[in-house]
């Protein structure tokens, strides 16, 4: 069996999530300082870090929230400040795999394995954690650096998900690996 070889994957921490954007979530700046944690671990660690970046399909019309051009789809400027050299992966889908440059870059790395972690717990949360595509990758959700617009919904997705993937708090998913 090869090595394991991971990396972490920031999914739509964006300003649209926080207060005074456009779709402000549950407990947005208590997953944002796991999430800046999160990042110095992996980096320390140097695993790499991906960021995700969900921009609104324009085709189909304006979108509540995260359109191309608005201040609330700009990645949060504490994530850009964690990460400045992280490569960021842009979707319009919930599946971060789907139609997008993210499978090229976990090949590009060597990554064998998935750490997740970010907004929307039950969407794109877990919609790229059990994506066909993440099929060839041990996966694991970071459930403290995730949220999504309610405590109960949040739970409930990750309740959820459990049976298909590991749930495993950030500081459990660093402390095995060195330095």
């Amino acid at each position: 069996m090869s090595a394991r070889k991971a990396a972490l994957i920031v999914i739509d921490i964006q300003n649209d999530y926080f207060p005074g954007g456009k779709f402000p979530l549950w407990n947005a700046e208590g997953a944002l300082a796991n999430i800046e944690q999160a990042i110095a671990e992996a980096q320390a660690r140097k695993i790499p870090v991906i960021l995700v970046q969900h921009v609104a399909d324009s085709a189909k019309g304006p979108a509540p929230f995260f359109n191309a051009g608005s201040e609330g789809v700009e990645l949060h400027p504490r994530i850009k400040a964690a990460a400045p050299n992280a490569p960021i992966v842009t979707k319009s889908h919930a599946d971060a795999f789907f139609q997008t440059s993210l499978e090229s870059t976990l090949r590009e790395l060597g990554v064998n394995e998935l750490l997740i972690c970010g907004m929307m717990t039950q969407n794109c949360v877990t919609h790229t954690a059990i994506s066909k595509a993440a099929e060839t990758y041990q996966v694991a959700i970071l459930p403290d650096c995730c949220t999504t617009v309610s405590e109960i919904l949040h739970k409930i997705a990750l309740n959820a998900v459990a049976t298909r993937l590991a749930l495993t708090p950030a500081a459990d998913a660093f402390a095995a690996r060195a330095a």
